[in-house]
């Protein structure tokens, strides 16, 4: 297959005029189809021949292609496909994550419309796992999708993110959030955790290591009435889910190629209507 991709591979000139090359989705989609495997194999094999999938072309002054093939190489665990995980889930997938897992037991209704990325009108009543496998494969086929209809708990969660190299909280409530660390705890993995309600947001990334959610939250016997919660009582706008999100993706990115510095042992504050970020250190 390497000589067939190098044969279907060419020359361009990206934007800066600098010459590069690469591989259309026509041609992976050709290739998969001729040889049996899936895209993220020919992709894969494109990268490790220096041959830039066309898809990715923008990204190469911000990702070398050793990174993007490191990205294609992950798998990434996203708990939650509404109003954080939907649009964590789209990022992931157009970055070039090779392997996502995506939990959510709901399905899509009216009230997700206001801002949960991956919902529609034709979509309302259809399991969100359902549509997550079938939106992400429509932006990025190299993506390979694990979508489950489940809520995670203490008797699945283990299986579910096993293989993972970095979990994402996208979840709605105290008590699942600690229940998730205590899971990607014991399989030594890497948590993002974000937060939002009105305009106003939170993340920090927690290493198996770390103090974790005890720092934010206290124990874990925090109130559960979700008429009380901070999102029933101000809302979720569309603008604090998506800002949120992106500051949970590139947090992921960060982790996978060991670049910048992550957030641990603090906490990223976010007020939109202010215009205010904060940092507030735990160490």
């Amino acid at each position: 297959m390497d000589e067939k991709i190098i044969e279907r591979s060419k020359t361009i000139r990206d934007t800066a005029g600098r010459e590069v090359r690469i591989l259309e989705d026509v041609s992976a989609f050709e290739l998969a189809n001729r040889f049996g495997c899936s895209i993220r194999s020919v992709y894969e094999k494109a990268l490790n021949a220096g041959i830039c999938p066309y898809r990715y072309v923008r990204n190469r002054e911000s990702i070398s292609m050793e990174e993007q093939l490191r990205l294609l190489k992950s798998q990434v665990a996203v708990i939650g496909s509404g109003g954080l995980g939907g649009p964590i889930l789209l990022l992931l997938a157009r970055m070039g994550i090779g392997r996502l897992v995506a939990v959510d037991p709901d399905c899509f209704d009216e009230t997700n419309l206001n801002r949960q990325a991956l919902s529609s009108v034709p979509d309302l009543g259809r399991p969100k796992s359902e549509v997550v496998a079938r939106v992400l494969k429509d932006v990025n086929p190299a993506t390979d999708v694990n979508a489950y209809q489940d809520r995670l708990d203490r008797k699945n969660a283990e299986g579910i993110l096993a293989g993972s190299n970095v979990v994402v909280d996208a979840l709605d409530n105290v008590p699942d959030r600690f229940s998730l660390q205590r899971a990607a705890r014991s399989l030594n993995i890497p948590l993002v955790h974000g937060a939002v309600a009105g305009f106003e947001g939170q993340m920090m990334t927690i290493f198996p290591e770390d103090t974790g959610f005890s720092l934010l939250y206290g124990t874990e016997e925090v109130e559960t009435n979700r008429e009380k919660s901070p999102e029933a009582l101000l809302g979720v706008p569309a603008v604090t889910p998506t800002f949120v999100a992106t500051l949970e993706a590139m947090e992921v990115v960060k982790i996978l190629l060991n670049r910048g510095k992550p957030f641990r042992n603090m906490m990223v504050h976010v007020d939109m209507e202010a215009g205010e970020m904060n940092r507030f250190s735990f160490e």
